[in-house]
């Protein structure tokens, strides 16, 4: 059950690309949640709490018991009745989430969200029953009701990824209690690491930082400074790695009894289901990269330690701006007359969308004390609008960020049109234009680039940025899987023996280039995708190789192809993402397909290897 939207907000950056004390940057928007509630005390938030209290509980005494007696037509006012408090529940978590995430160490917003959620999970229990029963429709009548009426045949996806649930369904009994306890289990787990994560403090040049500000050093030229900032994070993560560890032994347990319950045959599988994405599909995709690794990150890594001019690079140097790039902060009007530039010369339709977000107070930009890491775009409801978080600092990677997440929130009010039912996109999707709105703003500023060393410079940065989202989320991939394989079968893991495994994924995707200092075991500690979404991050790499190969079509002059665009963006998880790319020439299930996404990559190095002869 869906109930709540409050797990799409999840930074989707990895947290090594965020920044920290801001320069003049111009004025930086702010969130205006009124268009959810004035407050948290608003009228109008007490009467939907009120309304989903006798909501609830009239749906669950209309229907219970009588799901598969209904005709398509009582099927359908079902439906719409469910998807109403979909909306109505999702609006207020979207409201108390966001007004946390702006100040995570504030108690009154922490009280306010965890109130929410406990209140909204009582209120949502009487529903539990409605998926279960929809699970126990023979399939013959299902396929009748669904032929019978239009109107319900458009919900067909919406039963089908509730029906691949069927074999892992518990008792109604089991799965009411597992809703009721979901407060005190991974939620509450997931708030002890946010608010662990913000309050951790970082002394660096004589100077308390928070973690947002001393990651930003790992992009400093200076590379003294790039160092101690990395041993200060490896210090203050290693003086807290027992709660770490506590959160990670705790989540991972927990999601082995939940499998082991509902007979899923893998820690991943739950993630693929709800990604809509067959296991072999997400296999090839990780076969692909780290056969790749060699010719991509190895291959990268070692031009780059020649252009540093190092024996081996350190971990504080993996993001380091090149010698020759000349250090650049750009102001807030730049970034976002750049970013709208981008948008509008694919078409203009795409920013004319992406303004209001600028104009309404849709954006959060700036990096203040007690905000939440990251960056992210959060739909909210499909009668409001998404909102953007970024933690801005005028780098040229967070004009990239801001570039993403407008991607994301351009494709959540296309898809909005689909109803809260139908709107969500899997993750395996949900990066599509995230990662397509970064690629055009990419090669906007390579057309404007007015000499060899931008260039160069854009070019490099642009493929670390690639290396961050595949072959570095593939390798995040990895270390998960071992994660949860050791958990399951070693029982309890120490904090050393997750900084093992942990670290047997990084010789090998990032290559001989490097050396790693003491301290670097402990780096797992902060990425909170392993925290908030088991398994999230194939995701990143999904979107970029369907990205490299959807710009590949687009570069070829493809007929039509910014209408296609936009319906694919439209369909929201209305359809298969085999259906969706079917328009272009492409499918996610061809062994070549991926190759064809990473050769962009390794055509990027070409041209710096060119370069360089």
């Amino acid at each position: 059950m869906l109930l709540t939207r409050n797990e799409d907000m999840r930074p989707v950056r990895e947290a090594e690309t965020a920044h920290g004390d801001a320069p003049d940057l111009g004025a930086l928007p702010e969130w205006d949640l009124s268009d959810l509630y004035a407050a948290p005390d608003a009228p109008e938030l007490r009467a939907d709490m009120d309304w989903l209290e006798t909501e609830c509980r009239k749906f669950a005494a209309d229907y219970e018991g009588r799901l598969a007696d209904l005709d398509a037509d009582e099927m359908l006012a079902c439906v719409r009745r469910y998807e109403r408090i979909e909306t109505v529940a999702g609006r207020i978590m979207s409201y108390a989430g966001l007004r946390y995430y702006q100040m995570t160490i504030d108690p009154e917003r922490a009280k306010f969200m965890s109130d929410c959620q406990d209140r909204i999970t009582e209120l949502t229990t009487p529903l539990v029953f409605f998926s279960l029963e929809i699970n126990r429709i023979d399939d013959e009548r299902l396929e009748a009701l669904l032929a019978a009426n239009p109107d319900l045949g458009r919900y067909r996806p919406v039963f089908e990824r509730l029906r691949k649930m069927r074999p892992h369904q518990l008792s109604d009994e089991l799965e009411r209690f597992l809703h009721d306890l979901s407060t005190v289990g991974a939620a509450a787990w997931n708030k002890l690491f946010d608010e662990t994560i913000a309050g951790l403090e970082f002394t660096v040049r004589g100077e308390t930082r928070n973690i947002e500000a001393t990651l930003n050093f790992l992009t400093d030229p200076d590379r003294a400074l790039r160092e101690e900032a990395a041993r200060e994070i490896a210090r203050v993560l290693g003086e807290n790695l027992r709660t770490f560890a506590r959160v990670h032994n705790t989540l991972t347990k927990e999601k082995e009894v939940i499998d082991r319950w509902r007979k899923m045959p893998t820690p991943q599988t739950a993630r693929h289901l709800a990604n809509d994405v067959e296991p072999e599909v997400v296999a090839a995709l990780r076969d692909a990269v780290v056969a790749a690794y060699p010719r991509l990150s190895h291959r990268y890594y070692e031009l780059k330690r020649r252009w540093l001019g190092l024996d081996k690079l350190e971990v504080w140097d993996r993001n380091a701006p090149l010698p020759t790039e000349p250090p650049r902060t750009i102001p807030w009007d730049e970034a976002q007359r750049t970013v709208l530039d981008a948008y509008a010369g694919f078409d203009p339709r795409m920013a004319e969308i992406a303004r209001p977000f600028f104009e309404k107070g849709w954006i959060d930009a700036a990096v203040k004390p007690g905000k939440a890491p990251g960056a992210f775009a959060h739909p909210t409801v499909t009668d409001v609008h998404p909102y953007v978080m970024l933690n801005y600092l005028g780098k040229p990677r967070d004009v990239m960020t801001l570039a993403h997440e407008l991607g994301h929130g351009v494709h959540q009010v296309l898809a909005a049109g689909q109803g809260e039912l139908l709107s969500s996109t899997p993750l395996t999707l949900a990066e599509t234009a995230s990662v397509f709105g970064e690629m055009l703003t990419f090669r906007k500023l390579l057309e404007d680039a007015r000499s060899t060393e931008e260039r160069k410079a854009l070019l490099a940065g642009k493929v670390e940025d690639q290396i961050n989202t595949v072959v570095r989320q593939i390798a995040f991939y990895d270390f998960e899987c071992k994660l949860h394989e050791a958990r399951r079968t070693r029982g309890e893991l120490t904090p050393e023996d997750i900084g093992d495994l942990w670290m047997s994924v990084q010789s090998e995707s990032l290559g001989p280039a490097f050396r790693f200092m003491d301290g670097y075991e402990a780096f797992w500690a902060y990425i909170p995708h392993f925290v908030h979404s088991p398994f999230y991050v194939y995701a990143y790499a999904f979107g970029d190789g369907l990205v490299n190969a959807l710009y590949a079509v687009y570069e070829e002059g493809d007929p039509g192809f910014q209408d296609k665009y936009f319906e694919m963006l439209a369909a929201g998880g209305s359809k298969h993402h085999r259906e969706l790319l079917a328009p272009f020439g492409l499918d996610a299930s061809d062994p070549g397909f991926w190759d064809k996404g990473l050769s962009m990559i390794s055509g990027f190095i070409d041209e710096l290897e060119a370069m360089e002869a």
